[in-house]
């Protein structure tokens, strides 16, 4: 009976720590479960709410010093959200521009050798 509960217990608790924390709502110790979330910046955070709620991340990252677009970026992949929504900024950026960067790097190994093979001709 007792290992029972103590499994559901533990579900229960696996399931909480992966549930989105929504900075509007969140506690200051949910808000410190966030990796990179200390005790400064839950006090922020908890502050600036407390003159009204986030609108969006743009007004979170506007409001609450030492959080900018790369830091909402790594908590939103940690599971903060705003008003439900995840941070659509800094890494879908940062994805982008190593997807050009790739793409660059083969278009220039890919006619390297044709160059080389043209000026063999020559």
């Amino acid at each position: 009976m007792w290992k029972k509960i103590l499994v559901v217990l533990a579900m229960l608790y696996a399931a909480a720590s992966f549930a989105a924390v929504d900075v509007n709502k969140a506690s200051a110790a949910e808000l410190d479960s966030i990796k990179g979330i200390g005790p400064g910046i839950s006090s922020k955070i908890i502050d600036e709410r407390k003159k009204g709620s986030f609108k969006d991340w743009q007004d979170f990252i506007d409001r609450v010093k030492g959080v900018g677009e790369n830091n909402a970026a790594k908590f939103s992949t940690e599971g903060l959200t705003v008003n439900g929504s995840s941070f659509k900024g800094a890494a879908a950026t940062k994805k982008e521009a190593e997807k050009k960067a790739k793409a660059e790097a083969a278009k220039t190994a890919a006619s390297a050798p044709k160059s080389a093979a043209s000026a063999a001709k020559k």
